[in-house]
């Protein structure tokens, strides 16, 4: 009885080593099967990456280290006011029977800034004369300092090419050149100017003051 007792236990261990040593060759079997399938995919997936890149580069910009300095100058400008300006401007090529198939129109919004006042720098001695107690002071005329599109701001809201043509590279440059001159222009015809004068010499009379001469006239050139 023993006997039978400890056959029947060693064929068991037998039974469990014998499967457990199946398991194991399944199992390396199965993983060397999927190492190709594996290796396949990662080189479809490394193949996928390079596709895109070169259908979607990233653009790589690099800086000359080289930098050239021009000029220096020293400025001395009263900056009195500020407008912040938005103007939608189209542009068009080819427009006519068949822009559909060699047009092309874009739509740009465009975001400046127009910033005008005083170069104090114009002010010379002979411009302040001081009389009876009365400052008189010719001021320069007031002049726009910056008038620049605000590339964060300013964007392509929408663009139709034509089926058989391409973007004219261009087209987007000449809009935005437009929308700066036209910003400026909205600028001047609002009377920037003329309210960058009255800001300069409301600030000036208070400078003045402080400075000991509390009764100042102004006049300008009319230049």
């Amino acid at each position: 009885m023993k006997n039978n007792s400890l056959l029947s236990l060693l064929i068991l261990i037998v039974l469990v080593v014998a499967a457990y040593l199946i398991v194991q060759t399944v199992r390396q079997t199965s993983e060397s099967a999927k190492a190709p399938f594996e290796s396949l995919n990662e080189q479809f997936n490394a193949q996928q990456t390079q596709m895109s890149n070169l259908l979607h580069p990233t653009p790589t910009i690099i800086p000359d280290p080289i930098t050239y300095i021009n000029e220096i100058r020293a400025l001395a400008r009263l900056e009195t006011i500020q407008y912040s300006i938005e103007k939608v401007i189209t542009g068009e090529m080819g427009s006519g029977t068949f822009d559909t198939f060699f047009g092309d129109k874009i739509l740009f919004v465009g975001h400046g800034t127009v910033i005008a006042g005083i170069d104090m720098d114009k002010l010379k001695p002979e411009d302040m004369r001081f009389e009876n107690g009365v400052l008189t002071v010719k001021l320069p005329p007031a002049e726009i300092f910056i008038a620049t599109l605000d590339n964060d701001k300013s964007y392509v809201y929408d663009r139709q090419t034509g089926i058989l043509t391409k973007p004219d590279q261009n087209l987007e440059t000449l809009v935005r050149q437009k929308a700066e001159e036209e910003i400026l222009k909205a600028a001047i015809e609002d009377g920037i100017l003329e309210q960058a004068q009255t800001n300069a010499e409301a600030y000036l009379i208070k400078f003045f003051a402080a400075l000991g001469f509390p009764n100042t006239i102004f006049s300008h050139d009319q230049g």
